[in-house]
């Protein structure tokens, strides 16, 4: 007994390395290590230099930081960038989520005729450019020759009608709002996986049981999508506070009308490579991208440790 032991282990000691799968491995971890994980790398490494008139680069270590947020040329800026994005992600997060649970909810009911239509539609602003959504809506929009005052207008709206891209108080939920309706349809076709996925038996034995189908859903449906609620709250944290490229396709990077919709993606951006006659400072831009970096790990790991653990002892 003691020598068959004694081969096993020798057997199992002599396994081969799974060499296939580092050669499966190796190409998706090297594209990853070049264009995501040696830029993250050197922009937190960028951020702790300075550069003085020359443009010679030298170690400061936090000052960037200390200057972003207590210089007043800076920190004025980048609050109002934060405070906005802010308001950028809780307009996604209470109606984009809302609505893409009623969508998915609608679009599940097993009655409802050409769901499949309606998923392509809905879904369709989601694939087009970021620049054709910004022009379309620039010219639905424009109090000169846009049609969103006419249409008001013919069920007797008109007088509702502003230059809502143009005013300090509008102009960030209007762009928020086009946004909300271009990628609504991303967490309804997550919400509407989930939907689709519950047993059926579950739904019946409620239904033989009296139960109203609104009941059905806000006591049986609702909490099995908690986790996909958890990942889609999640990705539009991520998404929202990497957003950039809706507002520059409309208010360009100065994010008007007076900074109105400047988020922390066009702040960078002006910090990082310059504006109009504003020259860029690289290692101020790599502060500015860091502290983006910090914003979204903190929510990030606020969701693993707190609301995905409620979810989890929720569902157990």
């Amino acid at each position: 007994m003691t020598s068959i032991a004694m081969a096993a282990d020798t057997s199992v000691g002599r396994r081969k390395w799974p060499t296939h799968i580092v050669v499966f491995l190796a190409p998706a971890f090297l594209v990853y290590s070049v264009f995501s994980i040696y830029p993250l790398i050197d922009t937190i490494r960028l951020s702790l230099y300075g550069a003085d008139d020359t443009g010679a680069q030298h170690f400061i270590g936090l000052g960037n930081f200390v200057t972003l947020l207590t210089d007043e040329n800076w920190s004025k800026p980048f609050w109002r960038a934060l405070r906005n994005n802010l308001v950028f992600f809780a307009i996604h997060m209470f109606v984009q989520t809302s609505l893409g649970l009623a969508l998915a909810a609608l679009l599940s009911l097993p009655r409802l005729r050409g769901a499949g239509i309606y998923r392509t539609l809905l879904f369709m602003p989601t694939m087009l450019s970021v620049v054709i959504i910004g022009f379309i809506w620039q010219l639905i929009l424009s109090p000169l020759w846009g049609i969103s005052k006419t249409f008001l207008a013919t069920f007797g709206l008109g007088s509702l009608f502003a230059p809502w891209l143009g005013q300090e108080s509008t102009a960030l939920i209007t762009v928020s709002l086009i946004s909300v309706w271009q990628f609504v349809g991303i967490p309804m076709i997550l919400i509407y996986a989930a939907l689709i996925n519950i047993p059926d038996d579950l739904i019946d034995a409620a239904t033989v049981d009296g139960a109203p189908p609104f009941y059905v859903f806000w006591v049986i449906r609702l909490p099995l999508v908690y986790p996909t609620l958890g990942v889609v709250s999640i990705l539009t944290f991520v998404g929202n506070f990497n957003a950039f490229d809706l507002i520059y396709a409309m208010k360009g990077a100065q994010a008007g009308p007076n900074g109105a919709t400047d988020l922390l993606g066009t702040f960078f951006y002006r910090t990082f490579f310059g504006y109009q006659l504003t020259p860029g400072n690289p290692t101020m831009g790599a502060a500015v991208a860091t502290m983006m970096l910090f914003i979204i790990l903190v929510g990030v790991l606020f969701y693993l440790f707190g609301v995905q653990r409620r979810l989890q002892h929720h569902l157990a």
